[in-house]
């Protein structure tokens, strides 16, 4: 017998097909396609209270969790008539008409096009210019451990608790942890996202030596609090979403107490569903507790009279009034410390462009410490990319290896899009 071309599945009262039902989605956990689909059926109520009204995009992995994916922000032309959209404006200036989801078909249907995680904008569709979310990303660098990201994530919640506002945690499904926390629909982009710099440094005030509000990678110490998340066009990945993972680990709404002492390990595509079904979801009132960020902006002005104005906000939006210097510190030192040695369109070439640098400087090589490796995810015109850069703070000033042209030299602006053509049901 050869393998299933289709399987149905039925949801909100419609049957939803599942194209190659039976593809590996996850070699190392053996887990196919239709099981990522079975999952987001079981964990419907809990998916839908993170992404239910709000524009999605689409970052599809047609081949896998294992390969790279790419993003459609532009909902496919041939789609069911029970398939919503709304319009959003970029900071482009460019529209595109993105994806709506309300029920668990929709979600099913997305799913089949091969989401494996949910990236709902802040706003609902019918207010796209004032977020109801504010998203805390809390993002460890290299070497940090998951005990400093329970202890710094612990620390968001009680600054919010002061400023008058309850947060939400779940796992990020990767390495770090997320806190959204719900507010009035009476605020800019621009304001929310001036809110969580606030808030993150006043987290870094009293942990400076756990906590960041620091862009630059070679400024920041422990984890890193990424303001920037809530920039008009930025998504973070939504409460119960599966992540490509090779356990397909979980976005997991938690309690506070159990963030604590809370492994991320233990949430994965087999086992939360039985959470869920046993305990709930932890993030059930989250839409019952929208805030004011009055406290946080009182904050934020405070800082500012106190010198610390805006910061560097993310490379392809347009530079903003009052916004310092987008040059990484150590390239505006005389002596410049932070080299681009790799530009590729997939990380493992960019990894080998790494590793013949090494082989051409095994002595500045032998003095990097783990976090002066600075391996980026930048995001293209439809994928994403990866930069590598080494921080040559640790060598000697007389033997640090000058700029090179970067090995391999990839340039996502003038390489072709990557198209595909769309489908109603997809061939991934």
């Amino acid at each position: 017998m050869g393998k299933a071309r289709e399987s149905v599945l039925v949801a909100a009262g419609r049957e939803v097909v599942i194209t190659n039902p039976d593809k590996i989605f996850f070699p190392t956990a053996g887990y196919t396609k239709l099981d990522l689909a079975t999952y987001y059926t079981a964990v419907a109520d809990g998916a839908l209270r993170g992404i239910a009204g709000r524009p999605i995009v689409l970052k599809r992995y047609v081949d896998g969790a294992d390969a790279e994916p790419f993003f459609q922000k532009r909902a496919p032309e041939q789609r069911p008539d029970w398939i919503e959209t709304v319009e959003l404006r970029f900071p482009s200036g460019r529209v595109a008409r993105e994806i709506i989801v309300r029920d668990a078909a929709q979600l099913l249907w997305i799913v089949n096009l091969g989401c494996i995680d949910l990236n709902p904008h802040p706003v609902r569709a019918d207010d796209l210019e004032h977020p109801d979310e504010l998203r805390v990303d809390l993002d460890p660098g290299p070497g940090v451990g998951w005990d400093d990201v329970r202890r710094v994530t612990l620390l968001v919640r009680d600054v919010l608790d002061e400023h008058g506002l309850h947060g939400w945690p779940k796992t990020s499904g990767s390495r770090g942890m997320h806190v959204n926390v719900r507010i009035e629909r009476r605020w800019s982009f621009d304001d929310v996202r001036r809110a969580a710099l606030a808030l993150a440094r006043e987290v870094e005030r009293r942990a400076p030596d756990h906590a960041s509000s620091k862009w630059w990678k070679e400024e920041r110490r422990g984890v890193f609090l990424d303001y920037n998340q809530n920039a008009k066009d930025r998504t973070v990945a939504s409460a119960w979403s599966v992540r490509p993972t090779p356990d397909a680990r979980v976005s997991m709404p938690l309690d506070w107490d159990e963030v604590a002492g809370c492994d991320p390990a233990a949430f994965t595509l087999a086992t939360a569903p039985s959470r869920l079904a046993q305990r709930g979801d932890a993030s059930a009132g989250i839409d019952d507790a929208a805030g004011s960020l009055d406290s946080l902006l009182a904050l934020s002005a405070s800082q500012e009279a106190a010198g610390l104005g805006d910061a560097p906000w993310p490379p392809h939006y347009r530079k903003q009034r009052g916004e310092p210097p987008r040059v990484a510190p150590s390239r505006r030192k005389a002596a410049e410390t932070l080299v681009t040695v790799a530009k590729a369109a997939h990380k493992v070439d960019a990894l080998a462009g790494l590793e013949r640098w090494k082989v051409r400087h095994p002595d500045a090589a032998a003095r990097l410490h783990v976090d002066d490796v600075l391996i980026d995810s930048m995001r293209g015109r439809s994928t994403t990319w990866t930069r590598i850069r080494v921080n040559l703070r640790h060598v000697p000033p007389d033997e640090r290896p000058a700029q090179e042209p970067p090995d391999p030299d990839y340039d996502p602006w003038s390489a072709p899009e990557r198209v595909r053509a769309p489908k109603t049901r997809s061939s991934s």
